[in-house]
């Protein structure tokens, strides 16, 4: 995972692509670099963090830039393997996100064809093929370099004498910002915050041109008209607020969060998401997520079937991906933090190809995933910085609970206690929270073990699973979830 963004517009490029990278370096941060053009494309990267190279780099004059901050994937974090990546004649700057799966078979090619290459990267064979394939017009030497491109990719292509940005995404995300006389592109939307709320979410196979004072979208050649999105997050949503680290601010707004959500939910005539399948409760349930969101879904099966009385199924959506179907369920339930994530968007239009309705739960409004489902049902977590995802999935667990109760064929008495246990939420959310000094005791100790395993039962085995995945990510300490039998 790496984090991309664009600019193109009247101002200093370089100090909005760097506070803009800034945003983003949640999504890499062994090297980055920019690109800006002037009279001529000048790029300045390295394998440091984005402060470093902020105070280190020159000057690059230009109101047309680009910039990358990297987690290596094809080659160590050099400044060589940093991007972005230029083609031999050094006119074109390209920055990607994702993976090339045949850049070797590419590289080859290009090589034999007399293109030199710099780094080990995968990435660096589109700029090399955008050289191959240019005769005068960059938007279709683009073109014609992902036609030779198998894999994901979200891509800015920046070109010495071009007035213009072009980007272009599959299976990775790319979103375009709307300003007044500039246009901005990155991989999520914090990283333009501090310009614009007005963001367009691109969608697979489509190619974008941005100007200083407009885009164009197309897929297949055909112009796509996009709505355009109001993102509902502020700046200071975005930012640490004197915190050490976000993961630890994430931590402490879990209360408010579980108090939006609850009050945007309760505030609702209806249900939140109509399961019924032409008036009734359907035979059965599919759901499916990745991570995090999958663990969701595996609360939710306990969930669903002690409330409605179903049989549900929580599938790992990267591994649904691979397996055969017969026959699905005429409903299923799709958890997504993002919108955005690339298996879980696969297993999606599969699901609805075969005649499934889907309901999605997601944090982001205007995102694939919402684009893409029957239903949605928004969390109100807002911006979920830290990779390790905390706000998010207890916002995600409410949202199935408030999805389930109101189709609950259990007594009426057992809904009224959840509902009222749920109200105490936020309370009793922050009596943990305040408990902290005990908490980092428990910490200090667990930091000098080499295995930890956390064992649950019944709807805290999904819960043993998030512990240990949470303790693994965070401090690379050996950790198992089981269940308890």
């Amino acid at each position: 995972m790496c984090g991309i963004v664009g600019y193109i517009g009247r101002k200093p490029a370089q100090r909005i692509i760097t506070a803009s990278l800034a945003r983003l370096e949640y999504r890499g941060y062994d090297s980055c670099g920019v690109a800006v053009l002037g009279s001529s494309v000048r790029v300045y990267k390295d394998a440091v963090r984005v402060k470093d190279l902020e105070k280190a780099m020159p000057q690059l004059s230009g109101s047309i830039g680009i910039g990358h901050t990297r987690w290596a994937t094809h080659g160590e974090p050099c400044e060589l393997n940093s991007h972005p990546h230029l083609d031999c004649t050094g006119r074109f700057a390209v920055v990607h996100n994702g993976i090339i799966s045949n850049y070797r078979s590419l590289r080859q090619q290009l090589t034999e064809e007399g293109h030199i290459f710099k780094s080990e990267t995968d990435s660096e064979v589109i700029p090399h093929l955008i050289e191959k394939y240019f005769k005068g017009d960059l938007e279709a030497a683009v073109k014609s370099a992902l036609k030779d491109i198998e894999g994901s990719y979200a891509i800015i292509v920046l070109g010495e004498g071009e007035n213009k940005l072009i980007a272009a995404r599959k299976d990775s995300p790319l979103v375009i910002g709307l300003g007044d006389s500039e246009n901005f592109l990155a991989s999520d939307v914090p990283a333009i915050l501090d310009y614009t709320g007005r963001v367009i979410y691109m969608d697979d196979g489509e190619i974008a041109v941005l100007s200083a004072n407009g885009i164009r979208v197309e897929r297949d050649g055909q112009t796509i008209e996009h709505e355009e999105t109001k993102v509902n997050w502020s700046v200071t949503d975005a930012q640490k607020s004197g915190y050490d680290h976000f993961m630890i601010k994430e931590i402490r707004e879990q209360p408010k969060v579980i108090r939006d959500t609850l009050g945007e939910y309760m505030a609702s005539a209806g249900p939140v998401a109509d399961l019924l399948v032409d008036g009734r409760i359907p035979e059965s349930l599919l759901m499916l997520a990745c991570g995090t969101s999958h663990h969701a879904c595996m609360i939710g099966k306990y969930l669903f079937q002690e409330l409605l009385g179903i049989p549900v199924r929580a599938e790992l959506a990267s591994e649904f991906n691979y397996t055969a179907e017969t026959k699905l369920p005429e409903r299923a339930i799709v958890i997504s933090q993002s919108g955005e994530t690339a298996d879980v968007l696969r297993a999606m239009r599969r699901v609805k190809s075969e005649g499934s309705q889907v309901i999605v739960i997601t944090n982001v409004l205007g995102s694939t995933a919402s684009r893409i489902a029957d239903q949605v049902v928004y969390t109100r977590a807002g911006p979920e910085i830290s990779v390790a995802a905390t706000k998010s999935f207890i916002s995600q667990l409410i949202a199935l609970y408030w999805m389930a109760m109101p189709y609950a064929r259990v007594n009426s008495g057992r809904v009224n206690k959840l509902i009222a246990d749920m109200r105490q939420l936020p309370a009793r959310v922050q009596q943990v929270i305040d408990h902290e000094n005990e908490l980092q005791k428990l910490g200090s100790k667990l930091a000098k073990s080499e295995d930890v395993f956390f064992i649950g039962r019944g709807i805290n085995y999904p819960v043993a699973l998030e512990g240990a995945l949470k303790l693994k990510e965070i401090s690379y300490i050996h950790a198992e979830g089981y269940a308890a039998g």
